[in-house]
């Protein structure tokens, strides 16, 4: 609170446009709106507008992708998208956790303990909504130049990790996405890092680049792999702030944002 204060006493007017730090309640942004009139900026206002659209009122058919790693850290979107979104494409290294959860064996790839039995219930409740890889590229190192192979998901062997979605996937996602009028993606289908394994995300990226819908990109790894690829200005909105767009998708209302009279 004394930080707030301070830093307010340096100015008349307090212009928020830090949205990769709205979900956090700080002496930067909450401690000096409260002492000084204030709005928000630019930035800020079209990643509200255009989350809001996501979370509020979507076109549809309305398909959510999401990728990423742990299944835990985004138990609170997944709840609340899977109530709201017609169907959501899982990938990345999430994926293993609800394959896993669904009976097969992934072999050395990522699962997230904690988090099975929220995935089995979740397949069980939103049977019809959520759509599973069908293959992966496979390999027994995550490195570059290494051996690689596409396995189907009942076909992956005991030392091998999964790294991608394979081209079979990428034909069952599109089906969804080309009749979608909105589409939301949070964590990228595979290891992009390497060359190898990006083609998922690269090709996701092509298809919902070409499509007549509202396509959102949730901060962090997503946006960094849409950036790097070339798809910046083929995207509806590309979001500055992983936990804040996360947060707004849970349907939470960002503190940072929630202090500001002019909005």
């Amino acid at each position: 609170a004394a930080l707030g204060r301070y830093w307010a006493s340096l100015g008349d007017l307090f212009i928020n446009d830090a949205f990769g730090t709205a979900h956090r309640k700080h002496a930067s942004n909450v401690g000096i709106a409260k002492r000084l009139p204030n709005a928000i900026g630019y930035l800020v206002r079209k990643e509200v507008e255009y989350l809001s659209k996501a979370t509020k009122d979507p076109k549809r058919p309305y398909v959510v992708i999401l990728g990423g790693s742990k299944v835990s850290d985004k138990i609170k979107v997944i709840d609340n998208l899977a109530k709201k979104a017609d169907y959501i494409l899982i990938g990345g290294a999430m994926a293993f956790t609800f394959l896993k959860a669904s009976g097969f064996k992934v072999g050395k790839s990522i699962v997230d303990k904690e988090g099975l039995e929220y995935c089995t219930n979740l397949l069980n409740k939103y049977e019809d909504k959520i759509i599973l890889p069908i293959d992966i590229v496979t390999s027994t190192k995550i490195k570059e130049d290494t051996e690689t192979n596409t396995r189907f998901i009942n076909e992956i062997k005991s030392d091998e990790i999964g790294l991608d979605i394979g081209s079979r996937t990428i034909k069952v996602f599109k089906q969804y996405l080309d009749d979608a009028r909105t589409i939301v993606w949070n964590g990228p289908v595979g290891y992009f890092e390497l060359k190898q394994f990006s083609h998922g995300t690269k090709k996701l990226l092509d298809i919902i680049s070409n499509i007549n819908a509202i396509t959102i990109i949730g901060g962090g790894d997503t946006a960094s792999a849409a950036i790097n690829m070339g798809y910046q200005d083929k995207i509806s909105h590309i979001s500055t702030g992983g936990g804040a767009s996360l947060e707004m998708l849970e349907g939470k209302e960002l503190p940072a944002i929630k202090v500001i009279n002019e909005k």
